[in-house]
């Protein structure tokens, strides 16, 4: 009787395993904006809608708005010239983009379908338009790479899988695990394809991009020998990033 229990757990655990990759290959399918290979598992009107659900509370994380209209109106200014000088005025997004008071955090993020946010501990750093067009810039990548969406998509996959491994043999732990260095893994890359992206616009925008090496000089700077800013913590090298963002700029030079 216990055998045939066992058997049936080791069945039941490879239908879920199997349901998951089955899912996963359902849902993959081909980003418009970037040309990318994606398993997304929502639409872009639910990921405007989570961004819109998630806003508040994450402005209220950073200390809520930075109470300036004027410096608000400058990065919607800075936000909107980049929108409707790229492919990116094409897309469903609503693109809303926040000031920050956090002091502290040298940060910027995007949530899913267009919520942008700067926090005023990196804005009060930037020397120049041109900088702050290459933060915003890398975070509309963010939402036309479909970052977000697609690290939810894998979370659940992950999820689902080591449900049936929890099943099947009760290692779910073990393949949770590996799913977790998945998704930390797959950040970097997305940060490269964002910074190439926020180079593409700014071009597009009448922005200089290399300003955008400006702005990992002041991230690096930032730092200092052991501090690392919320911004870089997840983010690839400075100096890596920097190489990269000058080929970046010298392969849509040589499109032009």
């Amino acid at each position: 009787m216990r055998r045939g229990n066992w058997k049936i757990r080791i069945i039941i655990g490879l239908a879920i395993v199997a349901f998951a990759f089955w899912k996963k290959c359902a849902n993959t399918e081909i980003n418009p904006y970037t040309g990318k290979e994606q398993v997304i598992s929502m639409t872009s009107e639910e990921e405007i809608a989570i961004g819109l659900q998630s806003a508040p509370q994450m402005a209220q994380q950073h200390g809520g708005l930075y109470q300036d209209q004027r410096m608000q109106d400058y990065v919607d200014m800075v936000g909107g010239k980049l929108i409707n000088n790229s492919m990116a005025k094409d897309t469903p997004y609503q693109y809303e983009f926040h000031l920050l008071a956090d002091p502290n955090a040298i940060n910027a993020f995007a949530l899913p379908g267009g919520q942008i946010f700067i926090t005023y501990a990196l804005y009060s750093k930037l020397e120049n338009e041109d900088q702050l067009a290459g933060v915003l810039g890398h975070e509309i990548g963010h939402v036309l790479g479909r970052h977000s969406a697609e690290r939810i998509a894998n979370s659940e996959f992950w999820q689902t899988v080591s449900q049936g491994a929890s099943v099947g043999a009760d290692a779910g732990g073990l393949v949770a695990g590996i799913g977790k260095n998945v998704l930390l893994g797959n950040g970097r890359g997305d940060e490269l394809e964002s910074d190439d992206l926020g180079v593409l616009f700014m071009i597009k925008a009448g922005y200089d991009p290399n300003e955008m090496v400006g702005v990992m000089e002041i991230l690096k700077s930032a730092a200092g020998p052991n501090r690392v800013p919320e911004f870089q913590s997840t983010h690839p090298d400075p100096d890596n990033r920097m190489d990269k963002i000058r080929e970046s700029i010298e392969k849509y030079r040589n499109q032009e």
